[in-house]
Order: structure tokens, then C-alpha cells, then sequence
């Protein structure tokens, strides 16, 4: 079954790029891309996975490393796991740096550290390359339906070349700042998860503990000033205890992770953050690495 859903895209000048990452993000990104008249040439750690992306869009193309899928292309994507990934990928003689044309540019969707995106954008600035840090929002049914949030930082005149195609993927795709804003934002964006997802679990185990009908409470408070993206998506669920539905607890504590080592560097006090990732290591002990988000509310039961 296809991990690509139907979507109307936006007439765009076809152009050639890559996409590093076939992960449970990039596979359906960089699908849409070809879908909207890219030509893609796309890498991947396992060639099968890369083989299969090719069958569900032909005409477009695998490569071997990093280098040469990045080789003559005017965009390269990446979706990867974390910094250490995001340098194999970019460094190195097989690395995407070493065959970008002069000019092309980098675009990042790992969700990565500000230290490593100012990094690599200074890099490739002497590379005569542009770089924009640009982590995504929306979990796998946004990448699926091409729905996803997009937090960029870097150049204006790079991110306003690279916006008309990521729009294939995006519903939103904004420039927040310099390099490493992108990151930034979507440390934000994890802190505020972390807070609600804690409350939420709070108010309906509270709620079941009382004896009441969560699903029928949730509807209710749903209209009013506790409504949320995640009382809406996952609040039954988590009422249902069903932990099936994206975002993994083991890469939001990824995520925390940079989180809590930024806010080290410029003093930001995040108590509650710090809290809820703990609690996600709990989570973790009790084998739910694996469990979407919204699992915090196993450790109330």
C-alpha cells in the first residue's frame, strides 16, 4: 500500500533534486516531490528501501551515496535521524557537499541541533553552497498527505528559491530567522507537546479514576478553552489506552534532548520540560520506546 497520499500540487518549474532519508518521513516527501513534476533522485542507507521508493515513482532514480544522488541537482532534501546522520550524509568525500554543483542548495528536515545547522551552513558557505535548517511538524500522516509544518532558518534568497517545491509536502513552509531559527522553532513546538500531553494524561486518568465517560468529557471540553491539537487527535485514544498513532516516545526524547542541552546554552529555565522527559524515560522502561506520545498516560495507570 502506498505511504503516499492523493494531493492537489501547485504548478511549479519541474527541477532536479534529491532526497536523503527514506525513513517513515522522507519516503512519502520525497514521493511527493516526484509526484509534482520534480525529477528526484533519492538515498538511502538500505537500497531496498530505496529500490521500493523507485517502483511506487518511476521514472525517478536511486543512488548508491550521498554524492552522487546530490550530483547536478539543484535542491537536495534530507530527512535523517539525528546530527551524527545529518554530518554522514553532508561530509566527507561520499557526503552530498562533495557533488552539489556551485550554488545548489542544502535543505535540512531533521529535526537536529541549532549548533550542527550553523555548522553546516558555514560550511557550506565556503563551499560556495547554500544551507537551510528546516525540521518539519505534523508527525508521518502530515509527511503522508504533504501537510507538514515547516520551520526554516537560513538565507531568504535560498529559502524563496527551495519554497515552490517543498510546498509538494508542505501546507506551511516559513522563514523564521538565521541559521539554527529553524531548529529553535521546532524546540518550541516539542516543548509545547510535552506540557500538553502531561496535562492531557493527568485530566483523563483523573477523569476515569472519577468514574466518568471520557469520551463523552472530551467531547464536551473539546468546544471549550481546554481544546487542543492533541485533546482533538489523541485524547480517546489515550483513553482507550491505543498507542499506535506516529510520533515515537524514543524520538521525543531525542528531541528533549537537544531541547534540554539548548536551554543549557542560553539559560532558559524549562522545569516542567525537564519533568516530562523523565517521565518519558519511565515510559521507556516499561518497553514503550516505541509508543507514540501520547503514551505518557500509561505511567498514571
Amino acid at each position: 500500500m502506498s505511504q503516499i497520499a492523493a494531493k492537489t500540487y501547485d504548478a511549479t518549474p519541474a527541477k532536479k533534486v534529491a532526497f536523503l532519508g527514506l525513513g517513515v518521513m522522507g519516503y512519502p516527501m520525497a514521493g511527493h516531490l516526484a509526484r509534482a513534476g520534480h525529477h528526484v533522485t533519492v538515498y538511502n542507507r538500505s537500497a531496498a528501501k530505496a529500490a521500493a521508493w523507485a517502483a511506487e515513482c518511476p521514472g525517478n532514480a536511486t543512488a548508491p551515496t550521498p554524492r552522487e544522488a546530490a550530483a547536478g541537482a539543484d535542491i537536495v532534501f534530507a530527512c535523517v535521524g539525528n546530527d551524527a546522520d545529518l554530518r554522514s550524509v553532508v561530509l566527507g568525500p561520499d557526503g552530498a557537499f562533495a557533488g552539489m554543483k556551485p550554488g545548489a542548495i542544502f535543505v535540512d528536515h531533521t529535526t537536529a541541533s541549532a549548533e550542527v545547522a550553523r555548522e553546516l551552513y558555514a560550511e557550506a558557505q565556503k563551499l560556495g553552497l547554500h544551507f537551510v535548517d528546516a525540521p518539519v511538524s505534523g508527525g508521518q500522516a502530515g509527511a503522508q498527505n504533504g501537510l507538514l509544518t515547516v520551520m526554516c532558518g537560513g538565507d531568504a534568497a535560498a529559502f524563496d528559491a527551495v519554497k515552490p517545491a517543498a510546498m509538494a509536502f508542505s501546507r506551511a513552509f516559513t522563514l523564521l530567522g538565521a541559521s539554527g531559527a529553524g531548529q529553535l522553532a521546532k524546540m518550541v513546538n516539542q516543548i509545547c507537546i510535552a506540557g500538553l500531553v502531561q496535562g492531557l494524561s493527568e485530566a483523563i486518568a483523573f477523569g476515569q479514576q472519577a468514574g466518568l465517560d471520557m469520551h463523552q468529557v472530551l467531547d464536551v471540553i473539546g468546544k471549550g478553552a481546554a481544546q487542543s491539537w492533541q485533546m482533538d487527535n489523541r485524547g480517546k485514544t489515550m483513553a482507550d489506552d491505543k498507542f499506535e498513532f506516529g510520533f515515537a516516545v524514543d524520538w521525543m526524547r531525542k528531541d528533549l534532548g537537544l531541547v534540554l542541552d539548548e536551554a543549557k546554552r542560553n539559560g532558559a529555565r524549562l522545569p516542567v520540560t525537564a519533568l516530562v522527559d523523565q517521565f518519558y524515560a519511565d515510559v521507556q522502561k516499561m518497553g514503550g520506546g516505541r509508543w507514540d506520545t501520547s503514551s505518557l498516560i500509561r505511567r498514571l495507570r
